[in-house]
């Protein structure tokens, strides 16, 4: 009975063996396309490069014929005058070869390196646009890892794998050329070996594949969970919980040692085939040729000759089947660094968007709702308000409601999915992403210190801000009195995350920050988390410096907070539930009333105490989506 599926004589699928065989070219097509372009200002280089090394392999071909004649011609006669030309020669060829090897090495590195950091620093500007989810997804270990040793690998290929190619192909030209021309029967025994080469390779390509993205992952495994071991050293040693974190490493440690050893393995027998099949060609070689010897067509300096071309073309052509390989592992790579190229960020400049930052600080949100990719239900839905210049508005709810979600609109880490955010009257898309982020300073919930000095830390964001204008921003955050208790004052090293500083001293530092940065608007994201009451009592002071004259966004739970605004904003499951002042919501003892019940418990019958003077009367409007607002007058 028929069957419309081919099979080969051993059973194998035709359409299997041909992907087998174009894979590889594919893959370093794809490859190729991909990282190319970025060799662009280093290609006269590489040329460079490669022309010297090819210069090379032909003084390499000129030297084994001289040393034929000195074999044929001085050795057998004894005649020092057929010595000294060859000799001459092969010295002189030698030097060459030797510059050139030097300089071409040098060249082929130099724009290796070059790329790699072209590449590096592409991936990593590309990596800081991208919205916060896509590091929700991928842990930060793994990130690291990309950068180090998949780039790397890439480089292996693309750029000093070319020119490794290119000489390669070319000194098998050359050998396999001499070879032949020195005695064609010999080099079709060489020939007829080939085969086995590039079966042995084609049979080991797959394999080295899958170990090689095997020990990838692994790798990225293990860097992160070092990277949290570290970052999370006080929690571990806090909970005692050292022995589990070290059997995390252990485990992902066991399966980076598995997929190493797969490699090792595939080595170790891949290796020994290559030399097998160079020991299967000297032995045919040098049986054929004492035959031609005895026979009388071959002299002893070519049999000689002859051989040390062989030798010499074993280690191109063994070159040439490691490319094959390299494209598999450099495939694997490249997948891993495509994921994150290849994401595109969630948000972008606008074609002829507006440059500069509003002045201002006027805030409009109309009809806003979003929702998170792949969350199942809106995270903010109809939201719509107005805040006048200069003024404060309180975000507060439950945990969940949405109120993060809309500090990162403002910062544009994500865009709408429904209404429009204005500023000043323009859409936040409408301005490009600097603009809008000289427009708007954000206090985030986790006050991040970056290894650097005092000074460097709060110049942070503003560059080219000079010691006066720091030290002022410093003394309206209240920070200049732990700073000059500190070993060098401004110039003390605080580390990553700033061990050596308590919470609100870390806190006042991020305040003098966002103050030297002086944009018209300021998001407070849950500024007093972590803090006690003394820590926060500390605090509220340099925020209330740090407020005053800003159109202001506080987001947090804790009302005691609630005095200093103009108006208070209750989100609940991501839409407004009320607003109003902090007095009137607790008189109308609705959702405010409840949350402020659960922190500090009932409200006595003299009203709430504000934690401090409430400011001046202020302008904040809700609107609707048509832009029709209701004026209010609050805080009186």
């Amino acid at each position: 009975m028929g069957t419309n599926q081919e099979t080969s004589k051993d059973g194998a699928d035709p359409v299997a063996v041909r992907e087998r065989v174009t894979a590889p070219v594919e893959a370093a097509g794809e490859m190729f396309r991909r990282f190319w372009p970025l060799t662009r200002p280093d290609r006269a280089t590489l040329l460079a490069a490669a022309v010297l090394l090819i210069a090379a392999a032909a003084a390499d071909t000129v030297a084994v014929l001289m040393f034929m004649n000195i074999i044929d011609g001085a050795v057998a006669s004894g005649r020092m005058s057929a010595y000294w030309v060859p000799a001459v020669t092969w010295i002189s060829v030698a030097v060459l070869a030797a510059v050139a090897t030097s300089i071409g090495s040098y060249l082929s590195a130099r724009a290796a390196e070059r790329f790699l950091l072209r590449l590096r620093d592409d991936t990593f500007e590309h990596l800081q646009r991208l919205s916060p989810d896509f590091f929700e997804r991928h842990p930060t270990g793994d990130l690291v890892a990309r950068f180090s040793g998949d780039i790397e690998t890439i480089e292996t290929l693309v750029s000093s794998g070319v020119v490794q190619a290119a000489v390669s192909l070319v000194t098998v030209v050359f050998f396999a050329g001499a070879a032949f021309w020195l005695r064609w029967e010999l080099a079709l025994v060489v020939v007829a070996l080939l085969p086995l080469l590039v079966q042995v390779t084609r049979h080991f390509s797959a394999r080295f594949r899958t170990t090689t993205q095997d020990e990838r992952t692994s790798n990225g495994a293990i860097s992160d969970v070092v990277e949290q071991g570290v970052a999370n050293v006080a929690l571990v040693q806090a909970y005692a919980t050292e022995q589990v974190e070290a059997g995390r490493l252990h485990t992902e440690g066991r399966a980076w040692m598995r997929a190493r050893l797969a490699q090792m393995r595939l080595t170790a027998t891949y290796t020994p085939l290559n030399d097998m099949f160079e020991s299967f060609a000297i032995v045919a070689v040098l049986g054929v040729g004492t035959w031609e010897i005895s026979q009388g067509r071959l002299t002893l300096g070519g049999l000689i000759a002859f051989a040390t071309f062989l030798g010499f073309l074993y280690s191109p052509l063994q070159r040439l089947s490691g490319l094959v390989l390299s494209v598999t592992a450099a495939r694997a790579s490249s997948d891993r660094l495509a994921e994150v190229l290849e994401t595109p960020p969630t948000v972008t400049d606008p074609p002829d968007g507006i440059t500069t930052p509003a002045r201002e600080g006027r805030l409009t949100l109309m009809g806003l709702g979003f929702t998170y990719p792949g969350a199942g239900r809106p995270a903010l839905s109809g939201l719509s308000v107005e805040v006048t210049p200069g003024r404060l508005v309180l975000v507060t709810g439950p945990s969940g409601a949405g109120k993060s979600t809309i500090a990162r609109l403002l910062l544009r880490f994500y865009d709408p999915t429904a209404g429009q955010i204005l500023l000043d009257g323009i859409d936040l898309r409408d301005r490009t992403l600097a603009a809008l982020r000289h427009s708007v300073t954000l206090l985030a919930q986790e006050t991040v210190v970056v290894d650097g000095t005092v000074a460097e830390n709060i110049a942070y964001g503003s560059p080219g801000a000079q010691p006066p204008a720091i030290a002022e921003a410093a003394q309206a955050a209240h920070a200049e009195e732990f700073i000059s208790r500190l070993p060098e004052g401004y110039q003390t090293r605080l580390g990553s995350r700033g061990p050596q500083l308590s919470g609100g001293q870390r806190q006042r530092i991020a305040i003098a920050r966002a103050l030297l940065r002086d944009t018209p608007v300021l998001v407070l994201d849950e500024p007093t988390t972590g803090l006690d009451a003394a820590a926060t009592a500390a605090v509220v002071p340099a925020l209330r410096a740090l407020m005053r004259g800003r159109t202001t966004v506080l987001i947090s739970h804790d009302l005691r907070l609630g005095p200093l605004a103009d108006d208070v904003l209750v989100i609940d499951h991501g839409h407004l539930a009320e607003h109003g002042t902090h007095a009137d919501l607790l008189e109308r003892g609705g959702l405010y009333a409840q949350l402020h019940h659960h922190q500090y418990g009932p409200v006595g019958p003299q009203g709430p105490r504000p934690v401090s003077p409430v400011p001046a009367p202020a302008r904040v409007a809700l609107c609707d989506p048509h832009r029709s607002f209701v004026g209010l007058k609050l805080g009186a």
